[in-house]
């Protein structure tokens, strides 16, 4: 099978965003949960990309549950000198010994479909996994914490609301099972606001949309990833509802160096929106999918609009990251699109039907 590396211009991309940040990992050790996920395969590669390439001599211990599972899916980095993969669940983990100066708590990604069939586990591992990590961060010396949250704790956006923005104070409805993981992190985010208040530690809040990458799932409840694997297999792109709701996707390289500016530099408990303000419709995605990857792919839209129904909308307001932090976003939807395809078309086949 082909080597599951990330593209060395995405990683050279990361650091040269991020270079300034990084003297302060110096000889230094990260705690980080979620190694296996989208955001982690990301941001492990990257950090050990940077590491190297800046002689930090830092370290990172990785929780799995299953190391093997890591093993197969990134086996550069089990094999990498700088990462020590710590078996156990993120509930109940045993404590590493040593001081560990940051920590990034990226375990729990979204699951429509774990969501869906096993709400409580999922509700259990976002909240004991939060107070887990916090925990054993308040007890080991770190200095600065991140947590990966969601834009799913705003709860619906509103139709005149075209970009949600930080300061929005919606919420799900605590008595919907699907709002089981936006939640959760909402909860996750109250934790951090009560460890913060009783520690030295500074806690920093990503609040992520959708993205787009290398390691985006192309058969789960992604639709651009769908899209991709859709046109990758040769299959025409199905689109289940109506076509109408309008998301944005930043790219990972992207995801990534907000990720590690957030952690270095954001204000400690200051939420940053993680994503791309430019928003398409799910039928524009598509089109765009196709029109990037093969034109002649066919697209069927299974619903149809109602007349006058303004369209669902889950797309982030992003000020505060460009003021704030000076972060902008650097690889345009089609560019993206083309990156993430290219990657996955040079894996082994049985990893895009």
């Amino acid at each position: 099978m082909t080597e599951r590396r990330l593209p060395i211009t995405d990683l050279n991309s990361i650091l040269d965003q991020t270079k300034p940040l990084w003297e302060e990992m110096r000889n230094r050790r990260i705690f980080f949960t979620g190694g296996t996920g989208f955001f982690g395969c990301w941001l492990l590669e990257s950090f050990a990309h940077i590491n190297q390439a800046l002689e930090l001599n830092a370290e990172v211990t990785v929780l799995t549950r299953n190391p093997a599972v890591f093993a197969a899916k990134c086996p550069h980095l089990a094999a990498n000198c700088t990462i020590t993969l710590l078996t156990g669940d993120v509930r109940d983990f045993d404590f590493p010994e040593g001081e560990f100066a940051f920590v990034i708590h990226a375990a729990t990604e979204a699951s429509a479909r774990q969501a869906a069939k096993e709400p409580l586990e999922m509700l259990s591992t976002i909240l004991a996994g939060t107070e887990r990590t916090l925990k054993f961060a308040a007890s080991h010396g770190t200095r600065k914490l991140l947590l990966t949250s969601s834009g799913a704790v705003y709860g619906p956006q509103p139709s005149d609301v075209d970009h949600v923005g930080e300061d929005y104070r919606g919420a799900p409805d605590p008595l919907d099972p699907s709002s089981v993981y936006a939640e959760g992190k909402r909860v996750s985010e109250q934790m951090c606001a009560l460890y913060a208040k009783h520690s030295k530690m500074e806690i920093k809040i990503a609040r992520c949309f959708a993205f787009v990458g290398p390691h985006l799932p192309l058969d789960a409840h992604f639709a651009i990833g769908n899209f991709i694997g859709d046109v990758l297999a040769g299959r025409p792109i199905h689109i289940g509802g109506d076509g109408t709701p309008r998301r944005s996707y930043l790219y990972a390289s992207d995801l990534a160096s907000w990720l590690w500016t957030i952690l270095f530099r954001a204000p400690s408990l200051l939420p940053i929106n993680v994503g791309s303000s430019s928003s398409v419709s799910i039928s524009e995605l598509a089109q765009t999918v196709a029109a990037t990857l093969n034109p002649d792919t066919v697209i069927h839209i299974a619903g149809q609009p109602v007349p006058g129904a303004p369209p669902l909308r889950y797309v982030p307001a992003v000020g505060r990251a460009k003021q704030v932090l000076g972060l902008e976003q650097t690889v345009d939807l089609r560019e993206a699109i083309r990156r993430t395809a290219a990657w996955y078309d040079k894996l082994d086949s049985r990893q895009v039907s």
